[in-house]
C-alpha cells in the first residue's frame, strides 16, 4: 500500500511535468494518439470512433476525476446520448514506467463494466496536453469530436450547467 500511495505521489507531481497555455481547440482536428482502455484493448484516437460525434472527458490529474465525474452524471442525469470516453492523459516518463499500477488503480475504482469507456494514454500524453494547454489541470477538458475527428465543441473550465447546456445545444442542433 505504500509503494502504491508514493507512485500516485509521484504520478501526481509529474502529471503536467510541462505547462502549456491553455487554448480554445474548437475547429480543429484532433490529434491522432492511442491509448489502451482499462480492458487492454488498444485503441487509436479518433479514428476507432464512427459515431457521428463521440464525447472526450479528457483529464490531467487524479483530481480531474471529480469535474469528470460531474460530467458524466450531467449527462446520464439529462438523457444525454452521446458515445462518451474518459480520457486519463499523463504525460512523461516515470508515469509510463508505472503505467501497469496506475492502471490496476483506476480498475480497482471503476465499476468493470465501465472499463471499455476509460482510454489511458500515457505516451501521447504530452500531445494531448500541449494541443489544448494544460493550465488548470483539475478541470476535465470537454471536447465534442466528428465522426472525421473535427472538434466542434470545446469546454475546460470546469463543470457548470451552462457549459452543460452548450454542448447539449449543439448536439440536438447537429442531430435534428
Amino acid at each position: 500500500m505504500r509503494l502504491y500511495t508514493l507512485l500516485l505521489f509521484i504520478t501526481q507531481v509529474t502529471a503536467c511535468s510541462v505547462n502549456y497555455p491553455n487554448q480554445d481547440i474548437t475547429g480543429k482536428v484532433f490529434p491522432s494518439i492511442s491509448g489502451q482502455t482499462l480492458e487492454k484493448k488498444t485503441m487509436s484516437i479518433p479514428q476507432d470512433f464512427d459515431g457521428d460525434f463521440t464525447l472526450l472527458l479528457i483529464g490531467y490529474k487524479q483530481n480531474s476525476q471529480f469535474d469528470i465525474d460531474r460530467w458524466l452524471i450531467a449527462l446520464d442525469m439529462t438523457k444525454t446520448n452521446v458515445p462518451t470516453y474518459e480520457i486519463p492523459t499523463i504525460q512523461g516518463l516515470f508515469p509510463r514506467m508505472f503505467s501497469t499500477v496506475i492502471d490496476n488503480g483506476m480498475r480497482a475504482g471503476i465499476p468493470k463494466p465501465l472499463w471499455k469507456g476509460v482510454v489511458t494514454v500515457y505516451k501521447d500524453g504530452e500531445q494531448v496536453q500541449s494541443f489544448t494547454g494544460n493550465e488548470h489541470p483539475n478541470n476535465a477538458r470537454v471536447v465534442l469530436l466528428t465522426k472525421d475527428g473535427s472538434i466542434v465543441h470545446f469546454y475546460d473550465k470546469g463543470f457548470s450547467v451552462d457549459a452543460l447546456n452548450q454542448l447539449r445545444s449543439h448536439l440536438i442542433a447537429n442531430k435534428l
